[in-house]
């Protein structure tokens, strides 16, 4: 039987930033002392609600890695039953470009009772940390190490954005009395649907330029906030109360307070509400009514 071929390990991300890191900085002000130590321990630091070392091997962690400076992350005096889990990046300076190498572990990392240390046992090649150009040693022998530490925890603020097509009772009917002694004032009414309060907006005479050409007609959401958006799908329709031939348009979106409504302020011509044989004005009385098909719905869970 054929074996499988072992994972690849996906090597760190490198790169360079100007802006040091985040959390935790350090200086040695004499590596040529601390290179004869098998690792240095720096202070404890906190970040994320948690407490965290670096730790330095100028000789390399292991024995392979013995041509390579290691630096790893510890958190310290972890619950025994706990997981942490966390994003995080190392860091040298560069003295002489004034920047950061920053080196990032390809995937989130979690630290266990059981494995309290995570990080890099290459990560950088002593001959180049020691090489003048690269200017993570200055003249003085000295080097500058950092870490951020990003704790992932799940988060307390949940919602669920739901379609709801099709509800129940999703048809409101507006009759606008006395039609023939209107003036140019707008007509509403106001309902509750789903949980929200709605206009359907009636102009008699227009809303837009051209008054007195045209029934302009809207749908409106009211006392949204800054940040909330009401996705809805809905026909405004004009009734012919004889010939069953509706004056009918459908429209979609996204409504919110900066843009809460949606309708037409040429919706039906007034010329042809005035004829009587189309049956838009009955006993003088307009008919208009909304029928909502898909409403979005947030739900906290």
């Amino acid at each position: 039987m054929a074996m499988g071929c072992p994972a690849k390990v996906r090597e760190p991300a490198k790169y360079e930033r100007a802006r040091p890191p985040a959390h935790y900085s350090f200086k040695i002000e004499s590596f040529e002392v601390i290179s004869t130590l098998d690792k240095y321990d720096s202070g404890v630091f906190e970040a994320g609600g948690y407490k965290w070392r670096l730790s330095l091997y100028p000789k390399g962690k292991k024995e392979d890695d013995w041509k390579y400076i290691s630096l790893y992350l510890s958190i310290e005096k972890l619950p025994h039953n706990e997981t942490v889990h966390v994003d995080y990046k190392l860091f040298v300076r560069d003295k002489s470009r004034n920047k950061y190498l920053t080196v990032q572990d390809a995937d989130e990392s979690s630290f266990q009772s059981s494995n309290t240390q995570r990080g890099f046992p290459r990560f950088l090649l002593l001959k180049d940390f020691k090489d003048p150009s690269n200017g993570y040693l200055d003249r003085n022998n000295s080097c500058t190490f950092g870490a951020e530490v990003f704790v992932i925890q799940p988060t307390k603020m949940k919602e669920s954005l739901t379609l709801i097509r099709y509800p129940l009772q999703n048809t409101f009917t507006f009759k606008i009395e006395n039609w023939s002694k209107l003036g140019t004032d707008r007509r509403s009414k106001e309902f509750l649907f789903e949980g929200r309060k709605w206009k359907l907006m009636v102009y008699p005479k227009g809303n837009a330029a051209n008054k007195g050409e045209w029934l302009s007609v809207y749908l409106e959401v009211q006392d949204l906030t800054e940040k909330m958006k009401v996705y809805a799908e809905f026909n405004l329709r004009v009734l012919d109360q004889l010939n069953n031939n509706n004056k009918e348009k459908r429209f979609k979106g996204w409504l919110s307070a900066s843009h809460p409504r949606e309708g037409n302020a040429e919706f039906v011509p007034l010329k042809d509400i005035e004829k009587s044989a189309n049956g838009f004005v009955q006993n003088d009385t307009l008919v208009v009514e909304v029928q909502i098909s898909v409403i979005s719905k947030v739900v906290g869970v």
